[in-house]
């Protein structure tokens, strides 16, 4: 048993698994009262292929977790699901959802923050303010420059097409696939 979990400890340090620490927007909510940070909300639905890729291939990616962990308060958010959501003054629900077997319709949060496709990441700032949001199916190396910018707020300097090149220049080699 001794060489089992030995070997385990071994194979996760070389491979190094990544992990998102994943919470409610409740939570996380409630842990910038304590400690401000940026949120980051993953729009998903289960039935959804490219949102099971994007956990697999992005947020599993051990430098995009590493970022997310450190700088981010990160939320699923089950796009058509059935959990009330107090943001902003408002609560929502689901009001037609029918069960976890069929498509619902989509919850009142995922409209109001103008969720039209899935996968969608948005991001909130420390006051819960939204920043922006990426929708579809984005590989590590492609969200990498917007984690990075969003969590150091180089975001709020970069002002012209022109900067924003330039920035994604300095990360096209640094994630690998």
């Amino acid at each position: 048993m001794k060489k089992l979990i030995l070997i385990f400890l071994i194979a996760t340090g070389f491979f190094g698994i990544a992990q998102v620490h994943w919470m409610t927007l409740a939570q996380a909510m409630e842990a910038q009262k304590k400690e401000p940070k940026k949120i980051l909300i993953d729009f998903y639905a289960d039935w959804c292929a490219p949102c099971r890729e994007m956990e697999k291939q992005t947020y599993n990616h051990p430098e995009i977790a590493k970022i997310i962990n450190g700088s981010f308060y990160a939320v699923k958010f089950e796009s058509d699901g059935n959990e009330t959501v107090h943001y902003a003054g408002h609560s929502f629900s689901n009001p037609d959802y029918k069960s976890k077997k069929n498509k619902n319709t989509l919850h009142q949060f995922t409209k109001y923050m103008n969720i039209n496709m899935i996968p969608t990441m948005v991001f909130l700032d420390e006051s819960s303010n939204p920043i922006t949001s990426l929708s579809g199916f984005l590989k590590a190396k492609e969200v990498e420059p917007y984690f990075t910018m969003i969590a150091t707020d180089e975001y709020k300097t970069i002002k012209s097409r022109q900067e924003w090149e330039g920035y994604q220049k300095k990360f096209r080699s640094k994630i690998k696939e």
